[in-house]
């Protein structure tokens, strides 16, 4: 089972959290996130995914970046997880 998550990520956002949920102009949810490290040579990413994997208490390998690596909206790929994990993780979107 895959989850697919859209993630817009702020880097040198001070520290690493999730900051809720928000809509894109098409009325499509995303998390919001922002994480201390710089997006320098994939540190913001690397950190995106530790922050996912560590709230949802799963392997880092279970989370991938598979779209948007190098700009602020992220989808991922998160093995193991159902919609009502992100919910009770992260809230409703």
């Amino acid at each position: 089972m895959v989850t697919r998550l859209a993630v817009r990520l702020t880097p040198r956002g001070g520290r690493d959290v999730a900051e809720g949920w928000a809509r894109d102009e098409k009325g499509q949810p995303y998390l919001k996130a922002r994480v201390a490290a710089p997006p320098v040579e994939g540190a913001a990413n690397e950190a995106l995914v530790a922050m996912i994997a560590k709230a949802l208490k799963i392997g880092r390998r279970s989370v991938r970046i598979v779209a948007g690596d190098q700009s602020r909206l992220k989808i991922l790929e998160i093995d193991g997880v159902i919609e009502a994990d992100l919910e009770r993780v992260f809230g409703q979107p």
